[in-house]
């Protein structure tokens, strides 16, 4: 079984940053899986389904939502097994709780508890 846990939400003024880390760890798969296989950034907020905000395979080709891009950017360290979300010149819209997700193989999906993000205008 794999966890990821994710950190580095808070409560930021628009126009500012934050960066969210996802890191996993829990088994044999944990130490390699960001390396291995696709993963992602998602967001959810209440009464609304759940969003893609950036996505990155394996190979390291990068998605984003149009709603983020040129102001975020999706990256790992595989030798620290953590995946991160650099967020620049947050909007008020950006307000929701982010979760991190890798798909082991292409089949089984993992994903992390949530970090609430509030941009105040």
């Amino acid at each position: 079984q794999v966890q990821l846990v994710e950190s580095g939400g808070g409560l930021v003024q628009a126009g500012g940053s934050l960066r969210l880390s996802c890191t996993a760890s829990g088994s044999i798969f944990a130490g390699s899986i960001f390396r291995h296989n696709a993963m992602g950034w998602y967001r959810q907020t209440p009464g609304k389904q759940r969003e893609l905000v950036a996505t990155m395979t394996n190979s390291g080709s990068t998605n984003y939502a149009d709603s983020v891009k040129g102001r975020f950017t999706i990256s790992k360290d595989n030798a620290k097994n953590t995946m991160y979300l650099h967020m620049n010149s947050l909007k008020p819209e950006d307000t929701a709780v982010y979760s991190c997700n890798v798909v082991l193989n292409g089949v089984k999906p993992y994903w992390g508890q949530g970090t609430q993000v509030t941009v105040s205008s």
